[in-house]
């Protein structure tokens, strides 16, 4: 495993790790197939939490996490804890996050994966919507044939290899 990531030109690798990781907090959004959400937080307060950390105000926090709920249509949905959620629901509240300091990447690793036909359809739907909208950069890593053929471009990885496939 070699080679460079550039992002505007820059080489990611050899940033130091502060800088990378201020950087994947201010200009990458992630989601991943297990949602990874606090249990003990409510959707609020996990999609408030990439703003805490950038070191919005409260009062900042909490307007950009109820826009972006609103956007993915979980405004009545607020308060409740992931528990309490759908796995669908949960999923969105993730993508939520990912998009909440509106980051110019997006990388989804399985989005679709743990979710059952109806809600992966949803998912990916609402993934696409909000690609167009934010005008964001997307990559997907699934296994989902049906979510590859969706994307613009698609690079096998095969045998450590990178191949380019045909959208």
């Amino acid at each position: 495993t070699s080679g460079n990531l550039l992002f505007s030109g820059d080489n990611v690798f050899s940033w130091s790790q502060e800088k990378l990781a201020g950087w994947r907090n201010a200009r990458v959004g992630f989601v991943f197939q297990f949602h990874h959400l606090l249990p003990e937080f409510t959707a609020l307060e996990n999609v408030m939490i990439p703003s805490l950390i950038r070191g919005d105000s409260r009062k900042t926090a909490d307007i950009s996490a109820r826009n972006i709920l609103t956007r993915v249509g979980l405004s009545s949905r607020l308060q409740h804890k992931p528990g309490e959620l759908s796995g669908g629901e949960q999923q969105r509240v993730a993508l939520a996050r990912a998009l909440v300091l509106n980051p110019p990447l997006v990388l989804a690793d399985e989005p679709t994966g743990n979710l059952d036909r109806k809600n992966s359809l949803e998912v990916e739907d609402l993934l696409f919507e909000l690609n167009k909208e934010f005008g964001l950069a997307l990559v997907v890593v699934t296994h989902s044939q049906r979510l590859a053929d969706r994307m613009s471009r698609i690079i096998y990885l095969e045998d450590g290899s990178m191949r380019e496939g045909i959208a």
